[in-house]
């Protein structure tokens, strides 16, 4: 690199990152990927007993956190322990998240609370507690993990496309509130991705998106310079005309 010359991106080594819902799917994926490559983690989960089996083999250096999406409480107590653990917060993924579905006409009103509550509510309070650190660093990152379901609507899923569709709201509104205090906001908007979630909840053809691709594609957000920000970018299995 030429003397006085920035770096093209920003190095992960003592950068600290909180994943939500860190115990399976994107964001386990999401966590060893990003340990492999020398981030420090914080990882919150609804269940430490889950949590601490799925990251088991990750060691002591890495926090884990009861995060329940639907406890507000546990969103500043996260904060403040891994502020206080690492001395610092870099980033933060907001990736818990639940998919309930009924027929657009049949609303379950329970469910459709809980999508908001975990979906939208969630991580608009958690990376408000966040917030304060992420700006001292100058280059904070908040990467959202959204859906293709938040950007267009294709059936089957009306509430989960509400609450995604907010959450998309939710990141752009974030992105222009940090942006002078060096915050970058990413939404990533994935289709199907192989996860116990879609297959549960909303079984889809073919083959889908791999968690551990979307892991690359989040440590690909935070390591961007605040020069190269990216709002919403949308990741897909199947070839849409829309996204």
């Amino acid at each position: 690199m030429a003397e006085g010359k920035k770096p093209a991106t920003i190095p992960p080594a003592g950068r600290v990152v909180m994943v939500s819902g860190a115990n399976r799917g994107i964001g386990l994926a999401v966590a060893r990927h990003l340990h492999g490559l020398g981030y420090r983690l914080s990882l919150g989960a609804r269940d430490p007993a889950k949590l601490a089996e799925a990251v088991a083999d990750l060691g002591d250096d890495v926090l884990q956190w009861r995060y329940d999406a639907e406890d507000r409480p546990t969103a500043a107590a996260w904060v403040a322990a891994t502020a206080e653990r690492f001395g610092k917060i870099d980033a933060l993924v907001n990736n818990a998240g639940v998919l309930r579905s009924f027929p657009y006409d049949q609303p379950d009103e329970a469910q459709l609370d809980e999508m908001w509550a975990v979906n939208v509510k969630a991580p608009y309070f958690l990376s408000l507690a966040a917030l304060p650190h992420l700006r001292e660093t100058g280059q904070g990152r908040i990467v959202n993990i959204l859906s293709n379901s938040g950007l267009r609507y294709a059936g089957g899923v009306p509430g989960y496309a509400m609450s995604k569709f907010a959450a998309t709201a939710l990141t752009h509104v974030l992105r222009y509130g940090a942006w002078e205090d060096g915050v970058r906001v990413c939404g990533l908007c994935p289709g199907a991705v192989d996860t116990d979630m879609s297959k549960t909840n909303a079984p889809f053809p073919g083959e889908k998106t791999d968690p551990n691709t979307l892991a690359v594609i989040v440590a690909m957000a935070l390591s961007l310079p605040n020069s190269a920000s990216i709002a919403t970018m949308p990741i897909n299995y199947a070839l849409e005309s829309v996204v």
